[in-house]
Order: structure tokens, then C-alpha cells, then sequence
């Protein structure tokens, strides 16, 4: 998959971090150091580190990702970063 979205709560900046939903890559997921979780209340499940953002998008450009548009939407901030093949 060449795109990964990043997502972290504005007052959860030191982590956990979530990178990725149910259908994610899991060999980038245990690359990351990943957990699958599912929140009470959801229907869907989300990969999540304990990690702060700067830390898993470091990890992200060492496996050749790059960013290509950050946002702040609410109080949740999300990266998107894709990777050519």
C-alpha cells in the first residue's frame, strides 16, 4: 500500500499514535511496532503505537515514505504520506 494516514489526538502528542485502519498492511503495521485495537463503541478496528508522532514519522521516512499533506481536523492531527513502488 503506498499511502498510510497518521493520526494523533492534539492532547495525546507524546502518543499513542494511530497508523492505520483494519485494512492496513500488517507487515508495515509490525514494522511500526503496531497494535490492532478496537474501541469500545466502534465498529472497526485501528493499528496503534505507543509512540509520539515525530517518533513514527521518523520510522516512516527510514522505510521510504514521504509526507505529502498534513491537517488539523478538530482537536485530532492527521498526516497522509505515500511511498513510490
Amino acid at each position: 500500500m503506498p499511502y498510510v494516514l497518521v493520526s494523533t489526538q492534539i492532547r495525546m502528542e507524546i502518543g499513542p499514535t494511530m497508523v492505520g485502519d483494519e485494512y492496513s498492511d500488517p507487515s508495515l503495521m509490525a514494522q511500526l511496532g503496531a497494535a490492532k485495537r478496537t474501541v469500545m463503541g466502534n465498529n472497526f478496528s485501528e493499528w496503534c503505537v505507543n509512540d509520539p508522532p515525530r517518533v513514527v514519522l521518523n520510522n516512516l521516512e527510514m522505510l521510504g515514505y514521504r509526507v505529502v499533506s498534513m491537517t488539523g481536523v478538530g482537536q485530532t492531527l492527521v498526516w497522509c504520506l505515500h511511498k513510490e513502488e
